[in-house]
């Protein structure tokens, strides 16, 4: 196997990585609240109902800003609802998921799980603008934000929560281009009502930071014309698009699923593209950053059959995933796509935190544990903090179907306040190793902390309530780095962390 090789200068920087990056997903969907983040009776339950082997996993697993309440279920969602004494909470049909919504945990619950979690919780909450609209979002807003002295900030204050939420992270909507949304819109139709809620929003706080929808995938009939047409109209008023995108491996498809992050990165400067060709139509000095607000591995090929089989229940198993190495393997490139351009894309969320195509599984009454995809998450967020160096690679490649020829190294460093560099690496290869040589100039570095690796004989295992430990991260042997080049050989279909010091 050819060496793959590539450069590490401190001069050719990407940008800095934000901390929202490293994001996550709540939606009332299936178990991801009940029985994922809020089970009252569970042993390891505190008073509100959050159950603490969730809460420490979550803390280990390093998620930031937290998006909910959804998701399409945000489309039908009504905020009134979810406040107030739980027992005077109104239950609802969801559309989106076909089940029956109870209200038990609502936005004052939401708000204490993110402060449970600790101060690099931050919430980012999803307005509906499906079936609602201008007034219902200001009346949120108030609600959630406003210090006192109004109707809806003393609610909220009668309800218990006399500080205010402090939110100031929202989504215009989700999805609004798919025709699966409660309340689809045409694109002018969408870009009209994202931008007068957006001009309500900033009079009521100019702080407000906004994400509007843009297309719900790349493969959408709507695709940049959307985001044209959606950005024309709020370019001045938002501050981010979002993008949403899932994998897997389609029709047996493995050589081009594991190739997904190429499909990611397109997609991403093509957004990138698209936000400055109306900028520059404009003649505005601005730049929209981007909000990756879902990405995950989803058998989303699954998932139909299972909801229309729904008799409206209340917190149905619904879109558990169960993860492979493999699986783990494409989530970790997918990081490593985000961290490549990080100074576009300033926030992402893992779709989704709990049980739903989640990295944390729990079992009602019994344990919580780590799926395999947890693992390249929570190292990401633990050592991909700092400067994102500019990582151009010379790898032997492979044949896709989708893709075409692609490097079978996909990787990315990250250089930390302190000087330490952590490179994190993807070899696609599902037979043979990968020797990586690379060139360390100007660093300083002179010895490896550490090369974990994630990998397994068998590229299906998996941990599962049987085995929660079947599969871990392991340390290789035989890393060096000497005389300013780093060597090391990347097992067979794995993800890679060589922190450097």
């Amino acid at each position: 196997m050819r060496t793959a090789r590539f450069t590490l200068d401190p001069a050719f920087t990407v940008g800095t990585v934000d901390p929202r990056l490293f994001g996550s997903f709540v939606e009332h969907l299936g178990r991801c609240v009940y029985t994922g983040v809020f089970e009252p009776g569970h042993p390891t339950a505190d008073a509100d109902g959050i159950r603490g082997d969730v809460l420490d996993l979550v803390r280990e697993l390093g998620v930031t800003a937290v998006r909910y309440p959804g998701g399409n279920f945000v489309s039908g969602y009504r905020w009134e609802d979810s406040v107030g004494p739980v027992e005077e909470r109104p239950r609802r049909l969801d559309l989106a998921w076909r089940s029956t919504e109870t209200n038990r945990f609502g936005l004052s619950e939401y708000i204490s799980f993110l402060r449970k979690i600790g101060p690099q919780a931050e919430p980012m909450m999803a307005l509906n603008l499906g079936t609602r609209g201008v007034a219902e979002a200001l009346q949120l807003q108030e609600y959630a934000n406003h210090p006192g002295g109004t109707a809806l900030s003393d609610l909220r204050a009668e309800h218990g929560d006399r500080d205010p939420f402090g939110i100031r992270l929202w989504c215009l909507g989700n999805e609004m281009d798919g025709p699966w949304q409660t309340g689809h819109k045409t694109a002018a139709e969408y870009g009209r009502t994202a931008a007068e809620t957006a001009r309500a929003m900033r009079r009521a706080d100019p702080g407000v930071q906004l994400v509007a929808c843009g297309s719900s995938g790349r493969s959408m009939p709507t695709f940049a014309e959307w985001e044209a047409t959606v950005l024309q109209e709020t370019y001045d008023l938002v501050d981010y698009i979002s993008l949403h995108a899932y994998y897997e491996p389609l029709d047996g498809d493995v050589d081009s699923f594991l190739a997904s992050a190429v499909d990611m990165e397109t997609f991403i400067e093509d957004v990138v593209a698209t936000c400055d060709h109306v900028g520059a139509r404009l003649k505005s000095p601005k730049k929209i950053n981007l909000s990756f607000d879902e990405w995950n591995v989803w058998y989303m090929s699954r998932t139909e059959e299972q909801v229309s089989a729904l008799d409206w229940p209340e917190a149905p198993r619904l879109l558990e995933d169960n993860y492979s190495v493999m699986d783990a393997v494409v989530l970790g490139s997918l990081l490593i796509a985000l961290l490549r351009h990080a100074d576009r894309v300033t926030v992402a969320c893992l779709a989704q935190l709990v049980n739903v195509i989640a990295p944390i599984m729990t079992e009602p009454g019994g344990p919580a544990w780590r799926q395999t995809t947890f693992f390249p998450f929570a190292q990401a967020s633990a050592y991909g903090r700092g400067e994102v160096l500019d990582v151009r690679v010379d790898s032997p490649t492979y044949g896709t179907k989708r893709y075409g020829e692609a490097d079978l190294l996909h990787a990315t460093a990250v250089r930390g306040e302190d000087g330490t560099v952590t490179v994190f690496a993807v070899n696609r290869s599902r037979a043979e190793p990968l020797p990586l040589d690379v060139a360390l100039n100007g660093l300083g570095l002179t010895s490896v902390v550490e090369h974990s690796v994630l990998a397994d004989a068998d590229p299906d295992a998996r941990n599962t309530l049987a085995e929660p430990e079947r599969v871990a991260p392991h340390t290789a042997e035989g890393t060096t780095l000497d005389g300013g080049r780093l060597s090391a050989v990347l097992e067979p279909l794995s993800w890679n962390v060589i922190r450097l010091a």
